[in-house]
């Protein structure tokens, strides 16, 4: 494919035009300051915010941490099914205006059992919209459970077994919230339970915490993908590792300019770490509360890295080989984003 032949200039369009999968997205953090309103008003929820906009202007985080305060705080107004599945919708609407064709979508059930919401009602919530992504949209998806890593193994456990009755309906376990101080040996049981259910591992790793924490999170728990993982870069062999194996690292650019991981986008190591063979690719993380979805991490990255098309389109394909669908499947979008390609002129 002749990539030299599309314009800089056709770039922001074609990478908002090519065919995409999303595989770090948390749905809890799709949740957009009005439909907190709308929902809270549903539900005869009191917020400690007078409105929309003095909401929105909460969003300022200096790490982690405060997001996550946040972050739970919105979860709040979560109580019936349809909350679930308008939350769920609204991601769905957004996506396909990104031309996501795939989506694995990512949930935190502890945020809500906690509250006395039943995992039955969060995941059929999500589960109906998700079918209604693909028969409306043409979008395929599926669901990740997350466990919170600051909470204990032993509310991991609960959490799993709760989940049991709808395995059919959930692709895989993650590994998500603060980092720092919860290795991911501390949830070894878990994931091994997990993965005899037949369940897919991921983990959240090396997004603040050490590179130490991605090589716990393969060779401990088995993950078959690493979300974020950008300190991968201070790891020689680690990064030999990851390119050797395609293990795939979901990078969240926006979100790492957000919590401060990097001083400004220009200073990230995406570029680096596509030029070194690592499987990377661009996700939107917790989109409403990190300034954009999966487009606008792209626009916005490349803008800054000065990447081109060539790079466009090994990030796409990086995005459907990691996905945890057929190769079948995989080849279909492949079809189609080199349709996209040559359309601009590669």
């Amino acid at each position: 494919m002749n990539f030299a032949a599309i314009k800089q200039e056709q770039l922001p369009e074609l990478l908002c035009a090519m065919p995409k999968t999303e595989l770090h997205m948390h749905i809890e953090g799709s949740l957009e300051p009005e439909l907190i309103f709308e929902l809270a008003k549903r539900n005869h929820v009191r917020l400690n915010y007078a409105s929309v906009e003095e909401l929105r202007s909460a969003y300022a985080f200096t790490d982690l941490q405060s997001f996550l305060d946040i972050y739970y705080a919105g979860a709040s107004v979560l109580q019936q099914p349809q909350d679930f599945y308008d939350m769920a919708w609204a991601y769905f609407l957004r996506a396909k205006a990104d031309n996501v064709v795939h989506t694995e979508i990512f949930f935190d059930p502890q945020t809500h059992t906690e509250r006395k919401v039943s995992m039955r009602t969060v995941i059929t919530g999500l589960h109906e919209a998700c079918l209604d992504a693909e028969k409306k949209l043409g979008i395929s998806s599926s669901l990740i459970l997350c466990f919170l890593r600051h909470l204990s193994e032993e509310s991991a456990f609960e959490t799993l077994e709760q989940a049991i009755p709808f395995k059919d309906l959930v692709k895989g376990v993650g590994l998500d919230s603060s980092e720092r101080g919860h290795p991911p040996e501390k949830f070894e049981r878990v994931f091994k339970r997990a993965r005899q259910l037949g369940l897919k591992a991921v983990a959240h790793a090396g997004e603040e915490g050490p590179p130490a924490y991605i090589w716990s999170a393969l060779d401990v728990l088995h993950a078959e993908r690493i979300d974020h993982g950008v300190q991968a870069i201070h790891d020689p062999v680690l990064m030999k590792r990851l390119a050797q194996e395609r293990i795939p690292l979901t990078v969240c650019p926006l979100s790492n300019l957000k919590l401060c991981v990097f001083p400004n986008l220009a200073q990230h190591n995406l570029g680096a770490m596509l030029e070194q063979g690592v499987c990377v690719m661009l996700n939107s993380d917790d989109p409403a509360y990190f300034g954009g979805y999966v487009n606008e991490n792209f626009l916005q990255t490349f803008a800054a890295l000065k990447l081109n098309a060539s790079h466009a389109y090994r990030l796409a394909c990086n995005s459907f080989e990691a996905a945890f669908v057929p190769q079948e499947r995989k080849q279909v979008w492949r079809n189609q984003l080199d349709v996209c390609f040559h359309h601009f002129g590669a």
